[in-house]
């Protein structure tokens, strides 16, 4: 059985969950679609099918959403998707924002 101050402890004690980042791909009018889905199932680990319809919603809104992260995963994923881009010749951007 817990004691008066044991009590008191656990009432101080929130716990905080890490905030989510949202990372998006952004529409431009060079990078190859083929690209765009091969960067979503090798970094962000898409099935061909959801890495398609991502492109699609990049292609058509400007932006599509990739997943949902810790900070430094997300802050990776954008890295990568930078570097590979840059490797390849295309000016693919990823961005992220607190969800």
């Amino acid at each position: 059985m817990a004691t008066h101050t044991e009590h008191e402890l656990l009432d101080d004690i929130k716990l905080e969950y890490p905030k989510k980042y949202k990372v998006y791909l952004l529409n431009d009018d060079y990078t190859s679609m083929d690209f765009v889905v091969n960067i979503l199932m090798s970094i962000f680990h898409k099935s061909y099918e959801e890495a398609e319809a991502i492109m699609l919603e990049v292609h058509k809104k400007d932006k599509g959403l990739c997943g949902v992260y810790p900070h430094e995963i997300a802050e990776t994923k954008v890295m990568q998707v930078t570097r590979r881009a840059k490797e390849s010749g295309f000016p693919l951007k990823a961005t992220m924002e607190e969800e």
